[in-house]
Order: C-alpha cells, then sequence, then structure tokens
C-alpha cells in the first residue's frame, strides 16, 4: 500500500504544477487585446502618412534625433534580457543574490528587476528629453499631422512603459513583504515579464515605423 501510494502521489503533484496558471492565460488573453490596440495605432501612423502626403513627412522626420533614440531603444530592449534573467531566477525561487553585488550570477530575482526598472526609467527619460527637443524646433503635437500622430503612438507606448514600471516596483514590495519566496510570487514576476518582452516588442515595431521607414 505504501508503494501504491508514493506513486500515486507524485503524479498528482506533477498534474497541477504543469496546470498553466489563470493568472498568466488572462495576462495573454488582455496582451493580445492590446496589441489590437497597437495594431490600430498602426493604421493610424500610416494612414496620416498616405493622406498627408511625403513632403510634411519628409521635413517633420528631420528632426528626429535617430542616433539617440536607436541607444535609447538599446537600453530598452536590453532591458527585456535583465528581465529574462530576473524569471529565470524566480523559477528557482531565488528572490534576492547569494554573493557579491558584482557577481551577476548569483543574482536574485529583485537584483535582475531593480536594473529592468532603472533601464526602463532611462528609456522614458529619454523620451521626454527627445520631446523637449523636439518642442524647442516647433514640432509639437498640434503643430502638424505628423506632430499629432507621432506624439500620440509614442506617447501612448511610454504610459505602457510606466505602467511596466510601477509592475515592478508592485513586484519587488511584495517580494520584500513576503515571509517566504513561493510559486505565487513567481507566477507574478513571470506575468510581468510577459508584459514587459510586449512592450518591448512594440517599440521595436514603432521605432522602425518611425524613425527608419521615412
Amino acid at each position: 500500500m505504501t508503494t501504491a501510494g508514493s506513486s500515486h502521489t507524485p503524479s498528482l503533484a506533477g498534474t497541477r504544477t504543469n496546470r498553466p496558471s489563470a493568472v498568466a492565460v488572462g495576462t495573454i488573453v488582455w496582451l493580445s487585446s492590446e496589441l489590437m490596440f497597437f495594431a490600430a495605432l498602426f493604421a493610424m501612423y500610416f494612414t496620416t502618412r498616405a493622406v498627408q502626403g511625403p513632403k510634411i513627412w519628409l521635413e517633420s522626420t528631420s528632426m528626429l534625433n535617430v542616433k539617440f533614440a536607436a541607444i535609447n531603444t538599446t537600453v530598452l530592449v536590453l532591458s527585456s534580457v535583465t528581465c529574462q534573467f530576473g524569471v529565470f531566477a524566480a523559477e528557482r525561487f531565488q528572490s534576492r543574490r547569494t554573493g557579491s553585488i558584482l557577481q551577476f550570477s548569483k543574482w536574485g530575482m529583485r537584483e535582475w528587476f531593480a536594473l529592468t526598472f532603472l533601464m526602463g526609467s532611462f528609456f522614458i527619460g529619454g523620451q521626454v528629453y527627445e520631446y523637449a527637443n523636439l518642442v524647442r524646433e516647433s514640432l509639437s503635437l498640434s503643430s502638424n499631422a505628423y506632430g499629432s500622430v507621432f506624439y500620440i503612438t509614442t506617447g501612448f507606448h511610454g504610459l505602457h512603459v510606466t505602467g511596466g514600471l510601477i509592475a515592478f516596483l508592485i513586484v519587488m514590495i511584495r517580494v520584500f513583504k513576503a515571509q517566504k519566496f513561493g510559486h505565487n510570487q513567481a507566477t507574478t514576476a513571470i506575468v510581468v515579464s510577459y508584459y514587459w518582452h510586449f512592450v518591448d516588442i512594440v517599440w521595436i515595431a514603432l521605432f522602425s515605423a518611425i524613425y527608419l521607414i521615412k
């Protein structure tokens, strides 16, 4: 009886482990709706471009600092890498580092997510800096059609990035207050990473459409 019981219990445990998280599934469904939202923004951008003609686009895009935007984009893309390292730490239930701050291989979820938060904040700061420069060059939300679609598309994305930064803060605070880092905390970290990877991919598409396809 003991042998039969011991062989049956792991089977049930394995079933529970492999069952998809309702939170993760719900997040993926929600991100699908967000994808449709950004698809509408892309449609608005290209439709406005087709209606207004190439002249206003050439005049306006010449004000963009492509090199600076590329650096800012690189930082955001790399933040997806640091975020994923945080997920790997969460999957092994390691909330904090086990060695020196310079030993990256021993970092936990908190350190990787904190670095991701800083990189995301750098991106938002760079976006604000770019907006300030464009306004000084007379490209504002109300200056022309290009200004309107540029600020609307990049601005909505910036709001999504800010939402991701808030999510990172909430996760790190919850982990700090938790007595034990368990499955619930790891699932929350993984779900936040889904969102962060999503906004990074959307920005790569936006960067290509706005800064490269002139």
